[in-house]
């Protein structure tokens, strides 16, 4: 748990995900199209992944992933990142970490 929480906090979006998975890749284009680049950390790459999948579960997650921290406070899920956005309320969490648009 304690490789979450440092890994959560290590910057303003952070998304746990898999390789195979395509609603991690859905959700990350997401933040992608509203101009943050979220850190990506494919669970399924590292060495200690079922341990972070079960710490994540025990975080509250229903799904392991995505798993998505925005400023290390965890949001949730697919089903949790859609309703923020859809109701608005997505992109004032996300504001401080939007890429400039020049």
């Amino acid at each position: 748990m304690d490789k979450i929480t440092r890994l959560a906090s290590e910057k303003g979006v952070v998304i746990f995900s898999k390789s195979s998975c395509c609603m991690c890749y859905t959700v990350n284009i997401l933040f992608q199209e509203l101009g943050v680049s979220p850190v990506v950390h494919e669970i399924d790459q590292d060495p200690e992944g079922r341990e972070m999948e079960k710490a994540l579960m025990r975080l509250g997650c229903n799904e392991p992933v995505p798993a998505v921290f925005i400023a290390g406070k965890l949001i949730g899920s697919t089903n949790e990142v859609m309703s923020l956005h859809l109701s608005g309320n997505l992109i004032p969490l996300v504001r401080p970490y939007q890429r400039a648009v020049s």
